[in-house]
């Protein structure tokens, strides 16, 4: 008789997988051969790289299920954190580096024939996110993960991600990122936890059994939203989080009477509209269009993420509410989903019939709002007009609450209309906007910045009304990114050498850095430290080679700026102090000449004209320095392409100079600031954003400032006077003749007269004219460092020493501390 197969019916079911490298080989081989039908060995690194991940997800996949299990089991506070981006990179890496298994990966695929970076290089960086906003929120995740937070993050998983960008004749050119063309491998798809998304129709009000009038919302065009999750691994500690990312589909795939009617485009109309709102990440809102679809996108990710949340509660709660805002909170990342205010508010009243005090009460009691600018004109408005076609009961809610709110600034402020007509959210005009930051300032029970001056000048600025009103509400939440991708897999020669000198506990507890700080005083140690930078940064030039066709001196520094290309953030400053140095050798002046490797990168939006002319004249001014004789390795400039999280992962561990160059009072924080000091590098910059925060960490010998300051910035805006500023100084003077007479655009007159114009326009918001004298003078103090390596070196290690502060783990715990109030969950044991 055959012993009875049970079925199975719980992971406990299942032997769980093993760790060993032998196991691991098991595993690729058989996904290799089963999974993915190869059968017999091929050159092709495709299937070889899937194989090799699935086996990884196995390992995932146990600890997730544990985790939420655990979730779900304990039942304790949730949080929950809205972002339209997530800009991961790839998975791969970091989740062999959290699940501990580096050598055995490396040891199994050595058994096969093959290398573990050739196979990691295979998988597609998920670039969902066009630069800070995005890595922080991955950076985020990473960490909740790490400190078993029950945290679930929500975005879209758009078909296609930031614009690859290609370099042709110096001008950035944009290109489709399909980075789902050949699948994803680490997302598992939950069709059963689908949510229906209205937009059009109208609302009509009516009465309940009880007399009690309510609203409802009908002849709505409905999108689906179909949920993918991505598991997030904490650091050894058994515990996975998720990422879950919205996909839109339509309702019926096709209208069949058109079809047979012969109208195929008809047809399928519908699918086309509902699958364009996850199509691309962040539509050029320049046309009617591109605004509209990107109003889709906000409110399709804020209306699936609060009816998920809603339907986990009810399944356990029911349509009791009473404890809702005790046991979840929604952190809303920058203005993008702070629709959310709204559609709660909506679901509560409208689906589960509770009044406006209750719902409003739950609602201003679960959302919380980070901001990330400092520049009114990136606070996100959106016209009345197109509110109430595509969300109009959206737009009857916003009304009563705006109304509810200038009654309340009404009592505290009688008779002061011109402060109610600023406060409102509702902005009067030739066409009535909606003021976003105003909704989630209004419906949210925290409002943090990211930097401590970010912070100091929101409540001084931008929101102080509302600081005044509200002062409880305000907080600061100084942004950091998490060192296990931004060290520990990044830079692995520095994070040997820092574990095997001080233990491996900075890993989790980067404030343990610390103990690195005695041995910048330790010659053999400076000389292994060297050693490590000099090794990442021969990596980084044999890619700078292959890439730009520009071969960068190891023994030269290498001075990097690499992020979003905007005018605050001051490329084209840096650019002027290249002119400079070049001018300078082709005048001769080269006596105790300090030789530099000059890497800007970054993409610029699609629709920013002069964020674009700053990539060609980059592309311009290298061409020129790179090709003349008398410059030879005394000076290298390149622009590198497509600049991506991968591309910092080898970037960082190589750059000795960090370039953090905004005009004060403009960078709400910066993560790249960070990412560099974590691995060594120097700083030169402005008191901006985390900058400041920085310099206090290091102390201010450990660091290069320079400009004026965010007060300075404000008080000579009235009196600026670019061009007397640069006939006073004879180096500008050179560098603006260079420009002017076309130097760099030989066979394109006239190219760059919009950038020159901006320099010396005395209304330049950006300021480049009047910091370029302390700027030039500041990067002659770090020429004078960088020859004394020995000085050098002890300033690197002590700037990686006191980046404690500038963790993600650390930012978490002050988020969990201040405002989400956590629990940490660990995983239920196998």
């Amino acid at each position: 008789m055959t012993e009875e197969i049970k079925p199975i019916r719980d992971i406990r079911d299942v032997p769980p997988v093993g760790k060993t490298s032998d196991d691991l080989v098991n595993g690729i081989q058989r996904h290799y051969l089963r999974t993915f039908g190869q059968h017999k060995p091929n050159n092709s690194i495709h299937y070889k790289y899937k194989a090799f991940a699935t086996t990884i997800r196995d390992r995932l996949m146990e600890c997730w299920i544990n985790t939420k299990e655990a979730h779900e089991e304990l039942d304790k506070k949730r949080a929950y954190y809205l972002s339209l981006e997530f800009l991961m990179g790839r998975t791969l890496g970091n989740a062999v580096l959290n699940l501990g298994l580096d050598e055995q990966a490396t040891e199994a695929l050595h058994k096969l024939g093959l290398d573990l970076e050739e196979i990691i290089e295979e998988e597609s960086d998920a670039g969902l996110g066009n630069g800070g906003l995005g890595r922080l929120a991955a950076c985020f995740v990473d960490s909740c993960a790490t400190l078993q937070l029950p945290v679930v993050g929500y975005g879209i998983r758009y078909e296609y991600g930031m614009f690859r960008q290609q370099i042709v004749d110096g001008n950035q050119v944009e290109e489709p990122d399909h980075w789902l063309r050949n699948g994803n491998i680490w997302e598992i798809e939950r069709p059963e936890h689908t949510q229906a998304v209205q937009f059009g129709g109208h609302t009509e009000s009516f009465l309940d059994k009880n007399g009690v009038r309510h609203s409802r919302w009908v002849d709505t065009q409905d999108v689906l939203a179909v949920p993918f999750d991505t598991p997030i691994p904490g650091y050894k500690n058994g515990t996975v989080n998720t990422l879950r990312l919205w996909k839109s589909a339509a309702t019926d795939e096709f209208n069949l009477g058109e079809f047979n009617a012969g109208s195929y485009p008809e047809s399928v109309a519908a699918k086309n509209e509902a699958e364009h709102i996850s199509m691309v990440l962040y539509p050029n809102d320049a046309s009617e269009n591109g605004k509209e679809l990107r109003l889709r996108q906000q409110y399709f990710l804020a209306s699936a993420s609060i009816k998920d949340v809603l339907r986990q509660w009810t399944e356990v709660h029911g349509s009791d509410f009473s404890a809702f805002a005790e046991q979840n909170c929604f952190q809303l990342n920058d203005t993008h989903p702070t629709v959310s205010v709204a559609e709660l508010m909506r679901i509560l009243m409208d689906d589960y019939r509770l009044q406006w005090d209750e719902a409003w009460n739950i609602t201003k009691n679960t959302m919380a709002y980070t901001n990330h600018t400092l520049l009114p004109e990136a606070l996100e408005r959106w016209p009345v007009y197109l509110f109430d076609r595509l969300l109009p009961r959206l737009l009857e809610i916003i009304f009563e609450i705006n109304a509810r709110f200038l009654s309340e600034v009404a009592n505290r402020w009688p008779g002061d209309l011109e402060r109610m007509k600023r406060m409102s959210i509702i902005e009067e005009g030739p066409v009535k906007q909606v003021r976003m930051a105003y909704l989630a300032l209004v419906g949210s029970f925290s409002v943090n910045g990211v930097a401590q001056l970010h912070s100091d000048l929101l409540v001084k600025g931008l929101f102080s009304e509302f600081y005044a009103m509200w002062p409880e509400k305000f907080n600061n939440k100084t942004n950091g990114v998490t060192q296990r991708r931004w060290m520990a897999w990044c830079n692995k020669p520095m994070s040997k050498l820092i574990s095997d000198t001080i233990g491996e506990s900075w890993v989790t507890n980067l404030s343990e850095l610390r103990k690195l700080a005695p041995y910048a005083d330790d010659a053999g140690f400076r000389e292994q430290w060297a050693a490590c930078k000099r090794e990442n940064k021969e990596r980084l030039a044999d890619v700078v080679e292959a890439e730009c066709g520009v071969r960068f001196n190891p023994d030269a520094m290498f001075d990097i700026q690499v992020k979003r290309i905007h005018e605050y953030k001051r490329q084209l400053l840096n650019i002027l102090h290249v002119i400079h140095l070049y001018d300078r050798i082709k005048r001769g002046d080269t006596e105790n000449w300090t030789p530099r490797n000059v890497l800007i990168g970054g993409k610029a939006a699609p629709g920013y004209y002069m964020a674009k002319q700053i990539i060609k004249l980059t592309n311009n001014v290298a061409e020129v320095v790179n090709n003349d004789p008398d410059v030879g390795d005394k000076l290298k400039v390149i622009f590198f392409p497509n600049y991506r999280v991968s591309a910092m992962e080898l970037i960082a561990p190589a750059a000795d100079l960090s370039e953090q160059i905004s005009t004060a009072g403009k960078e709400a924080s910066g993560t790249g600031n960070m990412k560099f000091m974590m691995n060594g590098a120097l700083t030169i910059g402005t008191l901006d954003g985390a900058n400041i925060e920085i310099r206090e960490e290091v102390g201010d010998e450990n660091f290069f400032l320079f400009g004026l300051t965010a007060e300075e910035v404000e008080a000579v805006r009235g009196s600026y006077d670019p061009n007397a500023i640069i006939k006073a100084d004879s180096d500008f003077s050179h560098v603006m003749e260079l420009l002017e007479c076309g130097h760099f655009s030989q066979f394109e007159p006239g190219l760059f007269a919009s950038i020159i114009g901006a320099i010396r326009s005395p209304n330049d918001p950006w300021l480049v004219a009047a910091d370029f004298r302390s700027y030039v003078d500041a990067q002659q103090q770090v020429a004078d460092a960088f020859k004394d390596q020995q000085r050098w070196q002890k300033m690197s290690i002590l700037n990686t020493a006191y980046s404690g502060k500038f963790s993600t783990d650390r930012t978490m715990e002050d988020y969990n501390r201040d405002i989400w109030k956590l629990t940490p969950v660990p995983p239920k044991c196998v």
